[in-house]
Order: C-alpha cells, then sequence, then structure tokens
C-alpha cells in the first residue's frame, strides 16, 4: 500500500486497538437497544448522528475529493454497512457468543481473500497470529458458554456473510492508496451512506427514537465514540498497518467486552480470560514487532 508518508506501524495499531475497544464497548449497547427499538431504525439514528458530528467539526472535508476517493467510499460504506445490518438482524435469533465467534472469524477470512483475490503475500508470521486470534475468540466466546437453545443455520449463515463484508471492508481500505490524506473525508463518506441506507429501510415507518435518558446515552456512545471516533481512526490506522495483521489487532474485540463486564460488573475473572487475552496479546506482538512486511 502506497502512503502520503512512511508508515508508522505502532501509531496505526494503538488507534486500531482503540477501534477494537470502541466497537466491543458498543456490541453489548446495541444488543440491549435492539429489545426496545426496531434495527433500522437504531442503525440510522446511530450512522446519521455519526455523520452529522464529523461533518460538524470538518463542514469543507468533502470538497476537492477526487473520484476514486468517492467511489471508495462508497465501497466501503456498502460493504460495512450491508454486513452491519445483517449481522444486526441475525443477532436476534443468536446467542451473543456464537454471533460474536462468527463475525470475528473475518480474521481468518481476510488473508484468505487477500490471497486469492489480490495475491496478497501473508508472512508466515501472520498466518500463526491469525490462528491464535482465533484461538482466543474461541475462548472468549464458544468456550464461555452459549445463552441455550439451538442456534438456527439461517442466522448463522446471515452472520457468516457480515464477517465475509466485514473482511472486504478490511481489504479495500487497506489496498486504498490515498489512506492517510483522505482518512477524514473517507470516514464521513462511508458514515453517510451506511446512513442513508438504513433510513431506506427506517423511514417509511418512521423513526422510533430512544425512550429514555439512558437509552439516550447508550446512542450517543454508539454514534460518537463507536461510529465517529472509530470510523476515524480506523481509516487512519489502516493507512500504517496492513489488512491481515489490521484484523488480527481488531479481533481484540471480545477481550474489551469482557474487560468492560469485568470493571462495570463485576464478573469474575476466569481462566478463559486470562488464556484469551494472552493469546490475543501474542498474536498481536507477533504482528507488530519488526519483520517481514505485508503487501496489500
Amino acid at each position: 500500500m502506497a502512503a502520503v508518508s512512511a508508515p508508522r506501524p505502532l501509531m496505526g495499531a494503538v488507534l486500531l486497538l482503540f477501534v477494537s475497544a470502541a466497537w466491543g464497548s458498543a456490541f453489548p449497547l446495541m444488543k440491549d437497544l435492539m429489545a426496545r427499538m426496531p434495527v433500522a431504525d437504531l442503525l440510522t439514528e446511530r450512522y446519521a448522528v455519526a455523520t452529522i458530528a464529523l461533518l460538524a467539526l470538518r463542514p469543507r472535508c468533502l470538497r476537492g475529493l477526487s473520484q476514486n476517493t468517492w467511489l471508495t467510499g462508497v465501497q466501503l460504506g456498502l460493504l460495512f454497512g450491508v454486513g452491519q445490518t445483517a449481522q444486526a438482524i441475525a443477532l436476534h435469533d443468536l446467542p451473543s457468543s456464537v454471533s460474536g465467534f462468527t463475525v470475528g472469524s473475518y480474521v481468518v477470512i481476510t488473508p484468505v481473500l487477500g490471497l486469492v483475490l489480490l495475491g496478497a503475500e501473508v508472512p508466515f508470521r501472520t498466518w500463526v497470529a491469525v490462528a491464535l486470534a482465533t484461538a482466543a475468540m474461541t475462548i472468549f466466546t464458544l468456550l464461555r458458554g452459549t445463552e441455550g437453545g439451538a442456534v438456527p443455520l439461517p442466522a448463522l449463515a446471515v452472520t457468516l456473510l457480515s464477517a465475509v463484508l466485514y473482511a472486504g471492508h478490511t481489504l479495500v481500505l487497506g489496498d486504498f492508496e490515498g489512506a492517510g490524506r483522505d482518512a477524514y473525508a473517507l470516514a464521513v463518506i462511508q458514515l453517510g451512506v451506511i446512513a442513508l441506507m438504513t433510513g431506506a429501510l427506517a423511514v417509511p415507518d418512521g423513526l422510533t427514537l430512544p425512550g429514555t435518558v439512558a437509552d439516550w446515552a447508550a446512542m450517543a456512545h454508539l454514534s460518537v465514540v463507536a461510529c465517529a471516533l472509530g470510523f476515524l481512526a480506523r481509516s487512519f490506522g489502516q493507512a500504517h498497518v496492513p489488512a491481515a495483521p489490521a484484523a488480527v489487532i481488531l479481533s481484540a474485540q471480545p477481550l474489551w467486552v469482557t474487560a468492560l463486564a469485568i470493571m462495570l460488573y463485576g464478573e469474575r475473572l476466569t481462566w478463559t480470560v486470562l488464556v484469551g487475552g494472552g493469546l490475543i496479546a501474542l498474536a498481536m506482538l507477533l504482528v507488530l514487532v519488526p519483520g517481514e512486511r505485508v503487501n496489500g
């Protein structure tokens, strides 16, 4: 990937770690709000507020962009938006642990798609990191138990499609040569596309707004922290970290979810947390310690 300035992997890794924490914290909030709001309404409001917030900070950020930047931003928005909508709909019928693990499988799908579609060379150490991250996700999700009941295959298939779309999103963003220069605009375009796409599903029946102060606070976190700041950090971060290692770093989301559960809700610190966290840390060290670079 060509960049405007020399790659700064450590800075990119820190930004992507923030993304994994922000998105990890959003997962339980989404699950909770979906019990009181239609999925399309929730997604529309979440991404619309995020888009407006970024535009308010930099009203001229979309001026003078190249056609390639616009096309890439729209493509990224469609990939992520369809993936997010499909994941949210399927989450109604899946245990959170199964959904989290299935979506997290994009850490494996990303380098495979990159190899097949883009011919990207993936070093052996990155494949080892992918295997470690997958093992960590298994521990954090499936080995910690599900919420009971049979797992419906249609919902599982839809969630797996989301993982493929997220992997495509990671690859397209990693392959975009103007990511560092146009990161802010790219985030705004993606968020706007997702808001318009989900809005087309939500607006005809009217929008359901959050009904309590707590729900508004959750929506603010989902919009500003997880979406606006998360997408900004993702765009800037992947300008410095290639796609496959970026997927490994982002796979730390279950670790943040578990950490929040321990700190905020007093959940017990178990062997799954310690072992899974150790595997995630080792996987990230493998992709961050200087070594052979990944093309793509």
